[in-house]
């Protein structure tokens, strides 16, 4: 019974942790935005500091003075504007007298520390080398240190080099060794030590231990906030990550601190947790305060991230599309309804009047159709009168045919009971009435044949090669070939029977095709079949 309340109250304690911890993330995201909202004034505010100084630095004269105020605007540039920062910062070692050791050094650290974070490595270098560890002053050698600390661990990073961060932790053990144990600087570097060796959670008892320190200030708040974040993801804490980064992510924008790793450590937890809209627009205001700041080595990290970011993004802008094509179709569908209903609802009232229309409408087809088939009718009676006609025309052939053999049998007859011999066999002999026969067989049947295919010697020239067309002569109604061809399109392509109704040899009438083929536009081998096609499109 005990070990069952025990699992109970742990897990209620759980529970309500989880919803102390969801309630505390959203109350920061809160406060983020609006702190973004406000943004612009904290860059003012800043603007207007830097103004200020310029407009104190303008009425000095002494070098002291001018010294202390172009120091001072190197402060307020340095993480806001490096360019800027780095001429105040060589206008203030232009105002160092030779003599002022302490000062040459303090300025000379501070431009190497500035060309380290502008991402001009090489020239950071060269100046630390310059540098004399035995002849820095006892009261900057913790700069001396901290310089080179950040200068390794930012050329590390800018390298992707092993050797580099332990040159790093090097400096960082001599840093620890002349600070001060009570103060808040070796606080901050023991702990950032615990956490690159690994012991996280030393490192975050440190912090938060500092974190509830009221002296602390807005810098630091920021620096401590962030290093909290790192330990967090390291250790898979996303939520506690994105709450101390994002409390980070606040301190650095009411500072109107341009070189802000919190920013890109927090798209990158957005991202991790799915919130690609909230990724996007933090990475993308990081590398615009990179930018802004020159601060090279932050814009390499972030548009390292960024088209990751932003091809997530665009994925989900492309979803989020589609969505809303499907709505506004569904939307769409349903207002079609709603209208379809309301004009079914009026058409009701409107029933009677409709009816009678359709029945006007109705009546008018009808009309129509029997229009239609009138002219169908009157289409098929001329169909049927030009049957008739060409039947007619056919016994009327034959009846001729019948009556000329019958002369000729009776004048055949009388001349062989007269015994007129010679000049009957003069007669048999003549070609003269087959070639006239011929002739008037070739005269009906051309123009029968153009009766029923008016537009047939047009369309046959339409597939001959323009130079190669037949001419008629006049009152010419078909050629040899035309008539050839003719006999063709009419299904009789045996050149036996072609040879036998045209009255030539077989070798003449597979000339004429030959030849006729060769005078083709188009394609030889299906010359004759599109001749077959002639007038069934029109028929």
């Amino acid at each position: 019974m005990i070990r069952y309340l025990l699992l109970f109250f742990l897990m209620y304690t759980c529970l309500v942790t989880l919803g102390q911890d969801e309630a505390q993330l959203k109350n920061v995201e809160r406060e983020f935005e609006a702190v973004l909202k406000k943004e612009d004034f904290f860059h003012q505010k800043r603007i207007k500091e830097i103004n200020n100084l310029k407009a104190q630095m303008a009425k000095k004269k002494g070098s002291k003075e001018t010294f202390d105020l172009s120091y001072q605007l190197f402060q307020a540039y340095k993480k806001f504007q490096t360019d800027s920062a780095l001429i105040y910062l060589n206008i203030s070692k232009s105002l160092v007298p030779a003599q002022d050791i302490f000062t040459l050094y303090q300025v000379d650290l501070d431009l190497a520390a500035l060309y380290s974070s502008s991402g001009k490595y090489i020239a950071a270098l060269d100046l630390l080398e310059t540098l004399d560890r035995n002849n820095i002053p006892n009261e900057l050698l913790a700069k001396y240190y901290a310089t080179h600390v950040s200068f390794y661990s930012q050329y590390g990073q800018s390298n992707d080099g092993t050797e580099f961060y332990q040159k790093s932790e090097r400096y960082r053990d001599s840093l620890l060794h002349i600070l001060d144990k009570n103060s808040l600087d070796y606080k901050l570097e023991l702990g950032i030590k615990k956490l690159y060796a690994g012991d996280r959670e030393e490192a975050q008892k440190s912090f938060l231990t500092l974190i509830n320190d009221t002296k602390r200030s807005l810098e630091n708040t920021a620096l401590i906030n962030y290093l909290l974040g790192l330990v967090y993801k390291y250790n898979g804490e996303t939520d506690l990550q994105q709450y101390y980064f994002t409390k980070s992510a606040i301190a650095d924008i009411q500072l109107a601190n341009k070189d802000n790793a919190s920013l890109q450590d927090l798209a990158l937890t957005y991202y991790e947790t799915g919130n690609i809209d909230h990724a996007f627009k933090t990475i993308d205001k990081s590398i615009k305060d990179a930018t802004f700041c020159n601060m090279r080595y932050r814009i390499i990290e972030g548009t390292l991230f960024y088209p990751i970011i932003n091809a997530a993004y665009q994925k989900e802008i492309d979803d989020q599309r589609k969505k809303l094509i499907v709505n506004l179709v569904l939307i769409s569908i349903l207002s079609l309804i709603l209208i379809g209903g309301f004009v079914f609802i009026i058409n009701q009232n409107k029933t009677l009047k409709n009816i009678k229309t359709q029945l006007s409408a109705t009546n008018a087809k009808l009309r129509e159709l029997n229009t239609h088939i009138h002219n169908q009718n009157l289409a098929l009676s001329e169909s049927n009168h030009i049957k008739e006609e060409y039947i007619a025309q056919f016994f009327d052939m034959c009846s001729s045919y019948i009556e000329k053999i019958d002369t000729l049998r009776k004048t055949v007859l009388k001349k062989a009971t007269s015994n007129q011999t010679q000049e009957l066999i003069n007669s048999l002999k003549s070609t003269s009435l087959i070639e006239k026969e011929t002739a008037e067989l070739y005269q009906n049947f051309d123009s029968i044949f153009l009766n029923l295919y008016p537009t047939f010697v047009d369309d046959f020239n339409s597939l001959l090669r323009e130079d190669e067309r037949i001419l008629l002569k006049d009152k010419e109604l078909l050629n040899t070939e035309l008539r050839l061809f003719a006999l063709i399109r009419l299904g009789i392509d045996d050149s036996v029977k072609i040879a036998s109704f045209l009255r030539y040899s077989l070798r003449t009438v597979y000339n004429y095709r030959t030849k006729v083929r060769n005078k083709a536009a188009v394609d030889r081998t299906q010359f004759e079949d599109l001749v077959k096609n002639i007038g069934k499109i029109d028929r």
